[in-house]
């Protein structure tokens, strides 16, 4: 059966992800800092869909870990997604600089620590299927968020000549570029309903185009054009929005 490892399990999207994969009978390989709060994920994975499901202890973090972590799974995973991540209020950001730090850390740097190692391995067996969830934060540097966004905007760089790198070896990079999501991650924040998204549609967009070999996705489908007026605003107007 094939093999989804879900990077970052116990986030809100890296669940319902997880859920969809094994729904569709892949067996699961859940990868987080603290396995023991899945462990009833797992319990459901295992019951309700009778898949393989296992739980492992990862830090995005600890970048000397991951290849160790990587070469400890019981088998090699055939699709990974990578959808941990880290998002605080700017203003802290900006002055806390363990804050920052942690914010590029998580969303990029340890990103692309796990990332390169798997790409490695996917590279040499000449198959493999990678998706890494970024952002629309990252399509444009905002005021209210642009330490998360720069982050993100490195992270869909990576992704994007990932991509180009793993072409010739039959390996496929999938970018997902949501918009607002329900989570924890954004429950302290006002979000216009009609702009966004659950978990579970964040699952479903992934899903298909993972299994359409897609190269980039916008969740919802409206965020594409949203960012393309955005991204056209000439800069001498836009450093003026409060945005």
């Amino acid at each position: 059966m094939p093999v989804v490892l879900i990077l970052g399990a116990t986030s809100d999207m890296g669940k319902a992800i997880a859920r969809k994969f094994a729904e569709k009978e892949y067996d699961i390989q859940l990868a987080c800092r603290k396995p023991e709060e899945i462990s009833a994920l797992v319990s459901d994975l295992k019951i309700r869909f009778q898949r393989n499901c296992t739980a492992h202890a990862f830090d995005a973090t600890d970048f000397s870990s991951h290849r160790q972590f990587y070469a400890s799974l019981p088998s090699s995973p055939d699709i990974v997604v990578c959808v941990f991540g880290y998002m605080t209020d700017n203003d802290i950001a900006i002055t806390v600089w363990e804050e920052a730090l942690r914010t590029i850390e998580t969303n990029y740097t340890g990103a692309v620590s796990i990332l390169n190692i798997i790409a490695t391995d996917f590279g040499s067996k000449k198959e493999g299927i990678i998706a890494g969830i970024s952002s629309v934060a990252g399509e444009r540097g905002r005021q209210n968020n642009y330490i998360y966004g720069s982050a993100k905007a490195g992270f869909t760089a990576y992704l994007s000549g990932l991509r180009n790198k793993l072409y010739k070896d039959n390996v496929h990079v999938v970018s997902v570029l949501p918009g607002f999501v329900y989570t924890k991650m954004t429950e302290h924040l006002k979000l216009p309903k009609l702009l966004t998204a659950t978990p579970e549609d964040v699952a479903t967009y992934t899903y298909n185009a993972i299994i359409k070999r897609k190269d980039i996705i916008y969740i919802k489908w409206f965020w594409k054009w949203i960012m393309f007026i955005i991204k056209c605003i000439p800069e001498t107007i836009f450093k003026k929005k409060t945005l």
